[in-house]
Order: structure tokens, then C-alpha cells, then sequence
């Protein structure tokens, strides 16, 4: 659930650039940029709060409240990577990018350490 809402969310941030370098909303307000991307994000939250309802420790589910954050920044940012690669084409990645992910997964191994 969270990695579709992930989804979901990055095109809701950033598929109105997407668009506008297809030529396709150039004109548009800025008004309707951000209507069309609240109702993109709607579908974004009718994932995330019930993936965080159910995997929230306190609901009985595995994970703290850091442990779910920490999850979720890193599966935003692996998503995030991934349709920056396959949709902006002149965005590269470096290697300090990669450096940033690992960085981030070791923040996930620290944050499950008992």
C-alpha cells in the first residue's frame, strides 16, 4: 500500500512538470495544477492512512511510529528515483545519489536495531 501511494504522491508533485514539458499544461493556472494534484493525492492518502492504521504497533501491527516514517521516506525516495529515471530522461543520477540511498537504508537498519 505504501509504495502505491508513493506513487500516487510523486505524480501529484511532480507529474504536473512532466506535463509541462510535454507542452501539455502549459497555460494552465496555477490554480489548476494544484486542484489536479490534490485530487491526484486523495488516492495517495486513501492508501497511506490505512497502510499506516494497519501497520502501526499501537493498532497491532509491527512497526513503531519511526520504524513506519523511516519506511516510508525510503520507499518515497526509491520511487521518486525510479519515475525521475524513466520520466525526465535529463535527470541523471551520481554517484552521490547512491551514496544518499545507502545512507537511507542504513537509516532503515538503524531504526529496526532493538
Amino acid at each position: 500500500m505504501l509504495v502505491l501511494s508513493n506513487i500516487f504522491m510523486t505524480f501529484a508533485w511532480y507529474g504536473h512538470l512532466k506535463l509541462q514539458e510535454m507542452k501539455i499544461s502549459d497555460g494552465w493556472p496555477l490554480i489548476l495544477i494544484i486542484l489536479m494534484s490534490w485530487g491526484i493525492a486523495f488516492f495517495e492518502y486513501c492508501l497511506t492512512v490505512p497502510a499506516n492504521r494497519i501497520g502501526f504497533a499501537g493498532n497491532g501491527g509491527p512497526f513503531s511510529l519511526v520504524q513506519l516514517k523511516v519506511i516510508q521516506e525510503v520507499i518515497s525516495l526509491t520511487v521518486f528515483t525510479i519515475v525521475v529515471t524513466l520520466l525526465f530522461r535529463g535527470e541523471a543520477l551520481h554517484w552521490n545519489h547512491a551514496a544518499a540511498f545507502v545512507c537511507l537504508v542504513l537509516a532503515v537498519f538503524f531504526a529496526f536495531l532493538k
